[in-house]
């Protein structure tokens, strides 16, 4: 696994219809930890919590990136219908001969495979998605944020237990950047810094250990205490980048698709990227067992998925604004509040946006619509009270 550059897992609902459609989930449980809201953690080193939902089973779970991909690619070689091939670069992609070419880094040399159909989940900077567009693509929209991220480690205590809570999401908002940390099974936290790329407050201008120390000292100061590697992390750590990509086609023919990332990768600030991708599975197999071909299959779950990764990718960016600043607004806590007591009284008609993307199996189109009438709503309240 590549280390240093990890953010862990948000796994909820539709991640988890997903691994239980194909009986991983009682396997997935050994791995995660429940997260029941957000502790927002304030200048002066004040801790608010906020709940996500209002029922039990309303949480989400943190799942460490690495052992969620050893267990799946674990499962899939179990099945004996699956070769991994590690170390492989995909460079070229022939659709008149239906040929593969890899770069194999571990002999040197280039190899073609023959292919009936590819699946490319190839991710952000998708080859497969290149060769599908240069068929004749209408749209490729490939957005980088202009914020990056950086992963740290908040330490267990000497004991061997929780420095923070252990059941939320941990955030410290700032404005133009954020912190935040998910509790890991050995009692400490993956902490990842997100900040503009450049400029005063960036990772190009932080550049010394000096800075580092004066700029955690006066943002973060509650977890400076808690980061005994904190020069070490940041320095030796890659700054990964954050991406939007949307584009039509998503399929060529009978013969190539792309999903996951590879077709619609969306920054990780609502949590959905794995979700979003694990559902695309779901809903795969589900159009190619009712289509009469591949051609057909892949039409319409492109049909099918596009307006809700379209979707998940718009709430995904608002939602970041909403975690590094809104958050620490009177009236965004004041919606909030006002969202629990109407879904309260009324359950079957006002469900909030957020436990509609989470707790949820309602398409994200939808709860993208549903939730601007909802804004709407709360608006009015906010104005009265």
């Amino acid at each position: 696994m590549d280390s240093g550059r990890s953010i862990n897992l948000a796994l909820s609902s539709r991640g988890i219809f997903a691994l239980e459609k194909v009986g991983l989930m009682e396997r997935v449980r050994k791995c995660m930890l429940p997260m029941r809201g957000r502790a927002l953690h304030d200048s002066l080193g004040g801790i608010t919590f906020q709940a996500y939902g209002q029922r039990d089973h309303e949480v989400i779970y943190s799942v460490a990136r690495c052992q969620l991909n050893t267990l799946l690619l674990e499962a899939a070689e179990e099945t004996g219908k699956v070769h991994v091939h590690f170390h492989h670069t995909c460079t070229r992609v022939d659709f008149c001969k239906r040929q593969l070419t890899f770069y194999d880094e571990v002999q040197g040399r280039s190899r073609c495979v023959v292919f009936t159909q590819v699946m490319g989940t190839d991710g952000s900077g998708s080859r497969i998605r290149k060769a599908i567009l240069a068929q004749g693509g209408t749209q490729n929209v490939e957005k980088p944020l202009g914020h990056g991220y950086k992963e740290l480690l908040i330490a267990p205590t000497s004991g061997g237990g929780f420095s923070l809570q252990s059941d939320a999401l941990h955030i410290w908002p700032r404005g133009e950047f954020m912190q935040i940390a998910l509790p890991n099974l050995d009692g400490s936290f993956t902490a990842t810094l997100f900040m503009p790329q450049q400029g005063e407050q960036s990772f190009q201008a932080i550049d010394t250990e000096t800075k580092l120390q004066q700029f955690y000292g006066e943002h973060f100061r509650d977890s400076l205490d808690l980061m005994p590697d904190l020069a070490q992390d940041y320095f030796n750590n890659p700054t990964g980048n954050l991406m939007t990509v949307k584009c039509v086609p998503w399929h060529y023919q009978d013969q190539a698709l792309i999903l996951g990332d590879a077709a619609h990768a969306i920054v990780p600030f609502h949590g959905q990227g794995m979700n979003c991708g694990f559902e695309d599975c779901v809903a795969l197999v589900d159009c190619l067992e009712k289509a009469a071909s591949w051609d057909e299959g892949f039409q319409s779950f492109e049909a099918l998925r596009k307006p809700n990764t379209d979707a998940i990718a718009d709430l995904a960016l608002a939602n970041y604004v909403e975690m590094r600043s809104q958050v620490r607004d009177r009236d965004f806590h004041l919606k909030k509040q006002i969202a629990f007591y109407l879904e309260s009284l009324y359950p079957d008609f006002f469900i909030p946006q957020y436990s509609m993307v989470m707790f949820h199996q309602t398409p994200y189109y939808w709860a993208q619509q549903i939730g601007e009438i909802q804004e709407r709503i709360l608006d009015l309240w906010v104005d009265v009270l």
